[in-house]
């Protein structure tokens, strides 16, 4: 079980799984990208599992601009939806198991306490209804793992994390909104999270399939992520705290995300960090 296709591979998530591959011998890892293997792409993966082995599949690749997303619905729905349909006949062709990552924007952000996994999807996005519709296909197939995170950020990339980097040494104040709820998580706790569930699930000899929840631990709102970057970088920046409708956007946000990952801890006997301290660990590897 632990020689895996990694798609999606320069991503945050995809990127954190290469640094890991250094480190963690026990794994054999096949890493692509959209360049080397497109996974929109049904018969370029059909010809790609023909000349390779892997015993498992972990699709990092997805359509993340949320708000991009409102006019590239088809688009969006392509890479989240249509290639999960794709990687599931790869799954099946060579007998391997599929991870697939989700997300909180599944969720109308309308509960007022952790999402469980059984909690009914209602997006509020187009972003949203491509990432529903990909677990939707993902779950089709009977050795599928989806996970959905929230919030993910990484020293690779581009993301919130070095957004607010930026913009800290640009300006001298930002407006960030602080009631939209949920956990920053970092994408090399997950990557760890995850190879974590397969060696456990090799041991065992099978993965507990279905649908987990994945972020690190506490709450905060996106005003606490960035003034708590501003703060260990040392940036003079002033973040105010702003609410949504000062700041509108084309996609509509859940204010409320926060996943509960009781099932994940239980089943995996997982010790997720909290945000803050994996946020820190994070930074001190960001360069200003």
């Amino acid at each position: 079980m632990k020689n895996i296709l990694i798609t999606g591979a320069n991503g945050q998530l995809g990127s954190e799984f290469q640094e890991l591959s250094k480190t963690h011998n026990n794994f054999t890892f096949q890493f692509c990208d959209s360049q080397t293997l497109d996974v929109t792409n049904k018969d370029a993966l059909s010809e790609y599992g023909k000349t390779h082995k892997f015993d498992g599949i972990i699709n990092c690749a997805a359509y993340t601009a949320v708000d991009k997303a409102e006019d590239e619905y088809e688009k969006a729905l392509m890479v989240n939806a249509t290639a999960i349909e794709n990687l599931v006949a790869l799954a099946r062709q060579k007998n391997a198991y599929l991870i697939h990552i989700s997300t909180d924007f599944v969720f109308d952000g309308k509960k007022n306490k952790p999402y469980t996994e059984s909690d009914k999807p209602a997006p509020l996005s187009k972003y949203g209804l491509s990432k529903r519709a990909g677990e939707e296909t993902a779950l089709e197939y009977e050795r599928t793992l989806v996970i959905r995170t929230s919030w993910l950020y990484s020293a690779f990339g581009k993301n919130f994390v070095h957004t607010m980097i930026r913009l800290g040494q640009e300006k001298e104040s930002l407006g960030v909104v602080y009631d939209q709820t949920g956990t920053p998580t970092y994408a090399r706790d997950m990557a760890m999270a995850i190879l974590k569930i397969i060696e456990a699930s090799s041991d065992k000899g099978t993965l507990a399939t279905g649908m987990y929840h994945f972020s690190n631990e506490g709450v905060a709102s996106w005003y606490d992520f960035a003034h708590a970057i501003m703060k260990h970088k040392k940036l003079k920046c002033k973040i105010k705290a702003i609410e949504t409708h000062e700041y509108p956007l084309p996609a509509t946000r859940p204010a409320y995300s926060v996943l509960n990952k009781n099932k994940i801890k239980k089943t995996y006997n997982l010790a997720i960090p909290h945000w803050h301290d994996s946020l820190i660990e994070c930074l001190d590897k960001i360069d200003l």
